[in-house]
């Protein structure tokens, strides 16, 4: 029997009329969705990472655009929108602005609309035209293969793959691995969870099942990556979406600290890494001996292989 459940927790944020149409929608398909797709006076469409679908009114999925689509309204979105933000648009204004909502159960919600700019930054977003939700799913087991091919660890881990490529997913599993000894020792490890994906933190607890890592909710890489290396002597330090030249500053504190750092950067390949100036500077640091890239969203979490830096 399919596992709904991250899907169904997905589904609760939405307007009542979205969540009727998709949970009549076959448990199959609901095992496979990885982004939900609301733009205002368009098809509701669903992606699994390789294609789209779209539904009619009663949750029939459709393989093409026709006039029998469910057909997504300003209303929709407005109220969607208002139930992302617990019906307080202002206390999640330091996240819309940014261009997402985590929301409970770790699920990352994009936004698009009108920018309003102060002295040339981006304020505020007006007018929600579209949203991307893309679903956080827990899969036990998946960083067994890591942990068989480079534990015990001489270096820190860099793990690359594209959009919906499930990097995610592995560093959630890593986390509660390493923390439990699932496969290696127990493992002091720091998870800093900077947009609350990892975790799937609401309220102060963690949605998502870390083990026993300590989660740094919230807090942005630097500061995050500081106060573990300062208050908790962690052994591993875990972190999602690096690409900045800041963040190569970040690492190298961690890496200095004698910490493993084990993070995610986009890139779909080990030459398209290389063609990245901010990635050849987190190499640069020394914090990384191996690179893990993975295959493509058609099949999350699966490596496609390991690198070993400087070979």
């Amino acid at each position: 029997m399919a596992d709904t459940k991250a899907f169904d927790s997905a589904v609760e944020i939405l307007s009542e009329d979205i969540r009727a149409v998709l949970k009549n929608i076959p448990d199959s398909k609901k095992n496979t969705v990885q982004e939900i797709r609301i733009r205002t006076n368009k098809p509701l469409a669903l992606s699994d990472g390789a294609s789209t679908v779209f539904t009619d009114d009663k949750g029939k999925i459709m393989y093409t655009m026709n006039d029998r689509n469910f057909i997504v309204s300003q209303r929709s979105i407005y109220d969607t929108f208002r139930r992302l933000c617990d019906y307080s648009v202002y206390s999640r204004q330091d996240e819309i602005k940014n261009g997402f909502i985590t929301v409970k159960g770790g699920h990352r919600v994009g936004l698009c609309g009108t920018a309003v700019l102060t002295d040339g930054k981006i304020s505020a977003l007006n007018d929600i035209s579209s949203m991307n939700v893309r679903i956080a799913r827990q899969i036990f087991g998946v960083s067994e293969e890591i942990i068989n091919h480079l534990y015990p660890f001489d270096s820190g881990i860099l793990i690359a793959g594209m959009p919906s490529s499930g990097k995610t997913t592995l560093l959630r599993d890593l986390a509660r691995s390493l923390s439990m000894g699932i496969g290696c020792h127990i493992m002091r490890t720091a998870v800093i969870d900077e947009r609350g994906e990892l975790s799937g933190t609401y309220s102060g607890s963690a949605c998502n099942d870390m083990g026993l890592s300590d989660v740094l909710n919230g807090y942005p890489k630097g500061e995050g990556i500081i106060h573990a290396v300062r208050a908790m002597s962690p052994q591993i330090i875990i972190c999602d979406e690096l690409g900045t030249y800041e963040d190569c500053q970040l690492v190298a504190q961690g890496f200095n600290a004698g910490a493993t750092v084990i993070a995610s950067i986009h890139a779909g390949s080990y030459q398209e890494l290389l063609r990245r100036k901010q990635a050849v500077e987190l190499l640069k640091t020394g914090a990384f001996g191996h690179i893990v890239v993975l295959s493509s969203s058609n099949s999350p979490c699966r490596i496609a292989e390991f690198i070993k830096v400087g070979e």
